[in-house]
C-alpha cells in the first residue's frame, strides 16, 4: 500500500530509464534494504512457500526476477534479500553496448505496462563475469544471452556460443534470447534451421563440460500457432532443457492509452498487464503439445497474485516478474507466494 499510494506516483515523476538506474546503484550500495523491505512487507516470509526442484535445480519457490531488469547483474544481493528465489540477469552479449538512442524506456500507466527499446545495453561478457565472481550463495541466477548488435545474423551462432562458454562457470542455466524485438532482425533467428544452428552448438559445447548446464529458449508472445508448432518441432529435435514463455510484444491492440501517445513513443516491447492473457495461453499451448511435465517458465502480464497462480495452472513451473515488481512493488512477491500456496493446498 506504501508502495503504490506514495513511493510509486514519487518515483514515476521522473524519466522511466533515469529512476531505473537511479534505483538500482541504490540497490547495489545498498543491499541490506532488501532485508529490511523484506521483514516489514511479510513476516511469513520465512515459511514453506513451495521449494521446487526444476531441471535440477533446488529452488527456494517458484517466484523470481526476468531478463531486463537487472542487465549487469549490479542487484542480485537486493533481490535475494527481499526474498526472490531466482534471477535472470541479461541479456548479456559478447561486447559492451550502448543500446538504443534515448528515451527508449516509457510507461503507459493507464494499462500498467511499459514499452522498451533498450536494445541489448549491457556491460559486456567480461565485466559481468567478474560481478558473478561474487554471486550471492543459495541464490540460483539465470544467464540471458544475445548477439551484438553488430554482429550480422549469420554468424549470430558465434556471439551465443560466446556467451555460454564464458559464463558457463558463472550461472547456473541459461535462457537463449532469440525474441527480443528491439534489436533488428534478430526476430528472424526464431525460424527453424537458424535457431537449430544456434542451440546444436551449445548443446555441442555442453557436452564436454564437467556439469549440465540448463539451456532454455525465450520465445515472442507473437508467434501464430504455425510458428509455435516450429518452436516445438526445433525444441523435439534438438532436446533442450525447457521454454521461457514469453518476451515482450509489438501489438499495440486493446490498450487505454491514446493513440497519439502510442505513436509519439514509437517502436518497442510491450510489457505489463497487455500480455498476461497472451502469455498464459501460450503457456496452455505449448503444455498442450509438450506434455504437462515439459519445463516452461512463465513470464509477461503477471501484475497480481491471480495472474501468477493462473500461469501455474496451464503448465508453469515457475513465474518471473518485471514490469509488476515496478507497478506494484515488493509487497507483489509475498502476495504471490501466498497464493501460490494456497493453491497448491488446494490441488
Amino acid at each position: 500500500m506504501f508502495y503504490r499510494k506514495i513511493l510509486r506516483p514519487i518515483l514515476f515523476l521522473f524519466d522511466a530509464e533515469f529512476i531505473h538506474s537511479f534505483t538500482f546503484l541504490f540497490f547495489r550500495l545498498f543491499p541490506v534494504l532488501g532485508l529490511i523491505l523484506r521483514s516489514r512487507i511479510s513476516r511469513d516470509q520465512s515459511g514453506d512457500f513451495g521449494e521446487r526442484f526444476f531441471l535440477g535445480l533446488k529452488f527456494r519457490h517458484s517466484v523470481g526476477i526476468a531478463g531486463g531488469l537487472d542487465k549487469n547483474a549490479v542487484a542480485l544481493r537486493f533481490f535475494k534479500n527481499i526474498g526472490f528465489s531466482f534471477m535472470e540477469i541479461g541479456t548479456v552479449t559478447p561486447l559492451p553496448q550502448s543500446g538504443n538512442p534515448k528515451p527508449r524506456l516509457f510507461r503507459l500507466k493507464k494499462d500498467q505496462a511499459l514499452i522498451n527499446r533498450m536494445g541489448f545495453n549491457n556491460a559486456g561478457l567480461e565485466k559481468i563475469k567478474l560481478r558473478l565472481r561474487n554471486r550471492p550463495k543459495d541464490f540460483i541466477i539465470g544467464g540471458n544471452i544475445g548477439k551484438n548488435t553488430q554482429t550480422s545474423n549469420d554468424d549470430a551462432w558465434k556471439d551465443y556460443l560466446t556467451c555460454f562458454e564464458g559464463l558457463y562457470d558463472y550461472v547456473d542455466f541459461f535462457i537463449v534470447n532469440v525474441s527480443c524485438p528491439n534489436i533488428k532482425d534478430l526476430s528472424k533467428l526464431q525460424n527453424r534451421e537458424e535457431l537449430k544452428r544456434i542451440l546444436l552448438n551449445l548443446i555441442d559445447y555442453r557436452a564436454g563440460m564437467h556439469e549440465k548446464r540448463p539451456i532454455l529458449l525465450k520465445i515472442s508472445p507473437d508467434l501464430s500457432l504455425i510458428q509455435l508448432d516450429e518452436v516445438i518441432e526445433v525444441v523435439t529435435e534438438t532436446g533442450i532443457d525447457g521454454l521461457v514463455a514469453t518476451n515482450t510484444s509489438i501489438k499495440r491492440t486493446g490498450l487505454d492509452c491514446a493513440e497519439e501517445e502510442i505513436q509519439r513513443i514509437g517502436n518497442g516491447g510491450l510489457s505489463g498487464k497487455p500480455l498476461s492473457v497472451t502469455s498464459t495461453a501460450v503457456i496452455e499451448y505449448l503444455t498442450a503439445k509438450l506434455g504437462k511435465d515439459y519445463p516452461i517458465i512463465g513470464s509477461g502480464g503477471i501484475m497480481s497474485p491471480d495472474d501468477a497462480v493462473e500461469k501455474i495452472k496451464v503448465g508453469a513451473k515457475l513465474v518471473q516478474l518485471y514490469t509488476g515488481f515496478i507497478y506494484e512493488g515488493p509487497g507483489l512477491l509475498s502476495n504471490i507466494l501466498k497464493a501460490i500456496r494456497l493453491h497448491q493446498k488446494v490441488v
